[in-house]
């Protein structure tokens, strides 16, 4: 090759080199003491009561309706069940994430510390998306509660006088959910934070409200309704024929497996919000201790509340005479108890307003912070002199709402919002295993670089010191095969889950895809073994995720498998989502990053043995 191609290649080589550095720059955070400020006034209470009114919300008011109707049946229960598990994984890994980093954050600054700035923004991105989709969705379910109250005078004339596009739209414009939201961007313009007073007192009416409904469930329900046979649909006029069709075949499960699987799926939905709570940690009197209880028994007391209202529902009314729009409320008319309709329907509308209220408070926390490190445009950045409030990011993501909310039907957007989610939540497990075995961060400085400038240039590896490393601390090179085996490990559980989506093939024999099968499992196995014999960090704290590496790695097989009951519908706005996202990125996120003097914390910016930008914190 002559000199100046070789010059050439030398320089793409070096311009591919930086490129990837940049995609995969991370941030260290210096562990900050957590003395009690002035500004550290919430107690673990607050926090519980806040992770409720935060995850309580259209889930138990509507959602249960709609997965016991045309998903699941009265095994809608088990659904909540699964989807609970998943987020109790989930919730453990946020809080040992709490109790690490004692800072106001997110999954967007965990995996921007662990993994790099493009999965940081993937992470952030799908975050902005979810809750301004969650907002929209909520929205939604409160024009229809508002709707049942005045007799569905609402949803009556718009369907009437409105043209429909099926399968890609809504089924009707909903102006009076766009206008609410609208009107919640003002007041949201208006305050930095939500009132936490105000958020105990809703919560206190909302879990009274679930109780009364579940007692109810209790003394009028019929065991008979789990156990619903063909001729029981016969006598109810319903079909008359020796095929079921859309309603199921009767009994518990009367969708089968498959519904139990796409119910779980629908119902993640229900637990999505309890993350929020990590983003008060300043703000907590004990962010060590309390971030991670507030977590714990706000999932549990939310679990708890799902469960027992699906039994109470279910039990109460046929699965298949549910109505998806109110089924709490119209429960109470099946059984004869018609004034207590109006009083659910009134808890639902107060409820549902501060959980819209609340979304629409984490988007815009999101969407300031990656403004400020640079990953989105600045000007969402820009606050109220005199409030803090970042006015040009409240009003945008109002707009994206209230747009979302006229124009897409509610399933379609609990679908949307639990895929981003469940990914995000998946990143953070796989954040939790890197971390874990990562050497220590000392005086500023990770422990890795000092090894690297003080220890040898470069350290070898053999078979023998993959599964004995010989060091009872993690060491860089011990850390970077934790960093390969868990993005192989990533890729083959996702391998995994997608061949198990095809469960009846596999039921029925086929040596070839049971080969499959068994083959990802041996290297899943395998790799695993390899990560567990790779030294865990040593420093103490409050909390840590027990059984590493299994529960991290359990937490992301029961996202994806969530993940791939989705509809095709479901991953095609996912993808155009993610286009425009990284669209924004690679035009503006990756070269305004460095530009940025400050960040969302105090950060100066060095750079590490092999000139890969550290930004410490």
């Amino acid at each position: 090759m002559n000199p100046k191609g070789l010059a050439s290649s030398r320089m793409l080589c070096r311009a591919l080199r930086r490129f990837g550095q940049m995609l995969v720059r991370r941030c260290t955070l210096e562990e900050k003491k957590t003395e009690p400020t002035p500004l550290r006034w919430l107690s673990t209470l607050d926090l519980v009561a806040l992770g409720i009114d935060y995850t309580l919300g259209a889930g138990v008011y509507f959602l249960a309706g709609e997965v016991a109707s045309n998903q699941a049946g009265p095994a809608t229960v088990i659904c909540f069940l699964v989807a609970g598990l998943s987020c109790a994984l989930a919730g453990l890994c946020y809080a040992e994430f709490a109790v690490r980093v004692p800072h106001s954050g997110s999954a967007y600054l965990y995996s921007y510390v662990t993994i790099g700035e493009l999965w940081a923004f993937i992470t952030g991105w799908n975050f902005i998306l979810s809750y301004v989709a969650g907002a929209a969705s909520v929205a939604q379910a409160w024009t229809r509660a508002f709707d049942y109250l005045i007799g569905n005078q609402i949803s009556q004339t718009l369907h009437e006088s409105i043209l429909h596009v099926q399968q890609v739209l809504a089924e009707y414009p909903d102006f009076f959910a766009m206008g609410l939201v609208l009107l919640l961007t003002g007041v949201l313009a208006l305050r930095a934070r939500e009132s936490v007073l105000f958020t105990k007192m809703i919560t206190l009416v909302s879990l009274l409200i679930l109780v009364f409904v579940i007692i109810s469930g209790f003394i009028k329900g019929d065991l008979h309704n789990w156990k619903l046979t063909e001729e029981d649909y016969v006598k109810a006029g319903l079909n008359d024929t020796s095929s079921l069709g859309p309603l199921g075949s009767g009994g518990f499960v009367p969708f089968g497996f498959e519904g139990i699987l796409r119910g779980a799926a629908t119902c993640f939905y229900a637990f999505i919000g309890f993350d929020n709570i990590v983003t008060r940690a300043e703000e907590a009197q004990n962010p060590q201790r309390s971030i991670f209880m507030g977590i714990v028994i706000s999932l549990f007391i939310c679990f708890l509340m799902y469960f027992c209202v699906t039994s109470a529902l279910t039990l109460m009314v046929p699965y298949y005479q549910l109505q998806p729009g109110s089924p709490l409320p119209e429960a109470f008319l099946y059984i004869g108890w018609a004034p207590a309709c109006y009083v659910v329907a009134i808890g639902a509308l107060c409820t549902l307003f501060t959980t819209i209220l609340n979304d629409m408070f984490s988007a815009r926390w999101v969407i300031s912070v990656m403004a400020k490190d640079g990953l989105l445009f600045h000007v969402l950045s820009r606050t109220h002199t005199s409030r803090h409030i970042p006015i040009v990011a409240t009003v945008v993501l109002g707009i994206m709402a209230a747009v979302i909310a006229f124009f897409f039907e509610l399933i379609h957007l609990v679908d949307f919002m639990s895929i981003g989610i469940l990914f995000t939540h998946s990143l953070v497990a796989i954040c939790i295993l890197i971390l874990r075995y990562q050497p220590e961060v000392k005086n500023g400085r990770n422990e890795s670089v000092v090894q690297e400038e003080n220890g040898p240039a470069a350290e070898q590896l053999t078979l023998q010191e993959l599964l004995f490393t010989g060091s009872s601390s993690p060491t860089p090179l011990s850390g970077r095969v934790v960093y390969v085996c868990s993005s192989l490990l990533v890729l083959l559980l996702t391998l995994l889950c997608l061949v198990l989506a095809q469960w009846p093939v596999l039921l029925s024999g086929d040596p070839l895809w049971i080969s499959v099968v068994v083959v990802l499992l041996v290297l899943i196995i395998g790799i695993t073994g390899v990560i567990w014999r790779q030294p865990q960090s040593s420093s103490h704290l409050p909390f840590k995720v027990p059984a590493l590496p299994l529960l991290p790695l359990l937490s992301v097989f029961v996202n994806v498998c969530l993940m791939m009951q989705m509809t095709a519908a479901t991953w095609a706005r996912f993808g155009v989502s993610m286009l425009i996202g990284f669209a924004i990125y690679f035009s503006y996120g990756i070269q305004h990053n460095l530009e940025l003097s400050s960040s969302t914390l105090e950060c100066m910016e060095s750079s590490d043995s092999h000139g890969m930008l550290v930004r410490e914190y």
